[in-house]
């Protein structure tokens, strides 16, 4: 007992008194604790940092001004060499009295009542304050009537303010911010992370035009238009619509996925990680398939292979974060002050909505029912196919697991409520120098480690019984824990770590088929990635730096005398030591992209499938020499 006592004991605690306790005003306590406001910082690599969420945030608000029916239009600049946002709405216009009020201090705004913004997405006052907050310039200029008020800040506090003066200009607020390069780092805008946010705002509006960089965004048929614009697959019949009050959803089957995948939405929120709506809309349809067809089959394969988009609006939403990507209400409008709610249960309207209109639906189109019959036969034989397999693979994964080590864990995993899983990353390299590498300098809170041995299968054209069958892909989509879909995903950030040769380049292509091939939702909701790792290493006795490319190589030759260059061919060949520099704050990171003109079926065939001849002319036709003295030191 006494050597338990012992650990709770120091000699070096300091004084705990007044002068302790520490008040921060709004703005210091965003800036000090910016995850609780706009989850993760980043560099703006991944779909999900901060940066697209400051635009998000501004966004929201001039959504709020269109639903509440004043503006039809939206206009969104972006000046990537300079970082600057500018976004305009041509709603009422903040009230000038309380402008600045309304965007530097917390607990002040009009989204606290709710006969103003009945079915608003940002309830807390929080977004706008964030978004200033947390960037280095901040400008808000609001018009009505005749009269206009702008104001500028830094970091949360005011630079000028101009006072009421008057304005011929049109109604409306317009908001600039530069994010905070001392919080963000050296952060960058991904054009596409901002044009697909653009769209899906629109799908989710109709009747408001966007403008985003002069390029107009406009949806007539809502969530229809969202579906056929995004699928990367042939439906396998016509996407059924359905449209009711404040539901509307629009889905339909496609082949070779491994679970339903859903564009899911709360009064314009993409909630990336679903919530009670999508578990309303997953049990509904699930049950009224069932019963339509009087078949007692497994849920799940009525859904596998189910793509859906589906939105709700509810008043006074409630969500698991401030960032919003997860929904939590369980009715359509909040408890009363007593405690009761006789509002519709969210399940229970979903489930009456679709019994309406799915049963509907496929009574009068016999064609697109026996083609969704056919799906879900199809997966039950599939699932019952492989069941047997599964039960082996799972045990082989396990014990592979234990004796080789494959899986270096970290204790943080983003399918938990931690505030770091945002974070969650897993590499997977190739072979035991650069996995001990990486294993040796990660943090081992949020970072994991995969080793391959070699290179993997082709698997364009192998089947999903191939997965299991196959010892690195079981023990990989064990690790990532994708059976099922990416709902109980470990790793938010799937990071593919090769070396930058001809052989590295391979891994990376073999396990992009792998992952588009079987898992596209994992590429598709953007969570893989390709580690950048420096090629060179220029340094001399003060100085050390590394370069990604040729160019970076050239520049720090010419700032650094006498310098030693090394080439690293391999990420075995980079020291623990030196890693940490690469897979930390500074990490670089590609995003995996699909476009919306993507066709996973007609890519992988082209570049991986029996297509030698096309694939021959395509390299030769697309094969950069080097100029030798490019490459000289």
């Amino acid at each position: 007992m006494a050597e338990d006592e012992g650990l709770f004991q120091s000699t070096n605690i300091e004084d705990y008194g007044d002068d302790k306790i520490v008040h921060l005003e709004d703005m210091e306590h965003i800036r000090l604790r910016p995850g609780m406001y706009i989850g993760k910082l980043g560099d703006g690599s991944s779909h999900d940092d901060g940066i697209y969420v400051l635009i998000k945030e501004v966004i929201d608000n001039a959504i709020d001004e269109f639903t509440s029916g004043f503006g039809k239009k939206i206009t969104v600049n972006i000046n990537f060499a300079e970082r600057k946002v500018a976004i305009r709405d041509y709603g009422r216009g903040i009230p000038l009295g309380k402008m600045v009020e309304a965007v530097s201090k917390l607990n002040t705004g009009a989204k606290y009542d709710s006969k103003v913004f009945q079915k608003s997405v940002g309830l807390n006052g929080v977004g706008t304050k964030a978004v200033n907050a947390l960037s280095s310039y901040f400008k808000v200029q609001a018009v009505r009537e005749g009269q206009m008020r702008v104001a500028e800040f830094c970091q949360g506090k005011v630079t000028s303010d101009s006072g009421i003066v008057p304005s011929s200009e049109e109604n409306g607020t317009l908001v600039e911010f530069v994010p905070d390069a001392t919080l963000f780092g050296n952060y960058h805008f991904v054009n596409e992370y901002v044009e697909k946010r653009i769209w899906n705002y629109a799908y989710l509006n109709r009747g408001l035009t966007l403008y985003y960089n002069e390029k107009r965004y406009y949806s007539k048929n809502g969530l229809l238009d969202l579906l056929e614009h995004n699928m990367d697959s042939q439906p396998l019949y016509p996407i059924i619509h359905i449209k009711d009050g404040d539901f509307e959803a629009a889905f339909t089957h496609v082949n070779g996925q491994s679970s339903d995948y859903y564009y899911s939405f709360v009064n314009g929120q993409h909630t990336t990680e679903g919530g009670t709506h999508q578990s309303a809309f997953r049990e509904g349809y699930a049950r009224v398939v069932k019963d339509f067809y009087k078949k007692d089959c497994e849920a799940a394969d009525t859904r596998q292979g189910l793509v859906c988009a589906l939105c709700v609006r509810i008043q006074e939403p409630v969500f698991e974060a401030q960032t919003k990507t997860k929904l939590g209400s369980t009715h359509l409008a909040p408890n009363k002050a007593d405690g009761t709610n006789d509002s519709p249960v969210l399940k229970t309207y979903v489930l009456d909505i679709l019994k309406r209109h799915l049963d509907n639906f496929l009574h009068m189109n016999p064609q697109t029912a026996e083609a969704l019959l056919a799906k879900i036969n199809a997966n039950e034989k599939e699932r019952k196919e492989i069941a047997g397999i599964k039960k082996v693979a799972r045990e082989s994964s396990k014990r592979a697991s234990l004796n080789n080590r494959k899986l270096r864990d970290c204790h943080v995993h983003y399918n938990t409520n931690n505030p770091r899983r945002l974070e969650t990353t897993i590499f997977i390299t190739e072979g035991d120098s650069a996995s001990g590498s990486i294993t040796k300098s990660r943090d081992v809170a949020t970072q994991a480690v995969f080793s391959l041995r070699g290179k993997p299968l082709n698997s364009v054209y192998l089947n999903k019984v191939a997965v299991y069958e196959n010892e690195e892909f079981n023990l990989l989509h064990n690790a990532l824990d994708i059976d099922d879909g990416i709902e109980n995903l470990r790793y938010n950030n799937v990071v593919i770590a090769t070396d930058a040769d001809v052989d590295g380049m391979h891994i990376r292509l073999l396990l992009l088929t792998f992952f588009l091939r079987f898992y596209p939702e994992l590429v598709r909701t953007g969570h893989v990635y390709i580690l950048q790792t420096p090629l060179f290493r220029v340094r001399n006795k003060k100085k050390t730096t590394y370069c990604y490319t040729d160019e970076e190589r050239l520049d720090a030759i010419s700032n650094t005398p006498g310098a030693e260059i090394t080439r690293f061919k391999g990420l075995g060949e980079i020291s623990p030591e030196e890693f940490s520099n690469f897979i930390g704050k500074d990490m670089r990171l590609d995003p995996v992209l699909l476009h919306k003109d993507f066709d996973i079926k007609s890519v992988l065939e082209f570049y991986m499938g029996k297509n030698n001849d096309g694939r021959r002319q395509f390299i030769m036709q697309n094969l950069r020499v080097e100029d030798d003295e490019s490459i000289m030191v």
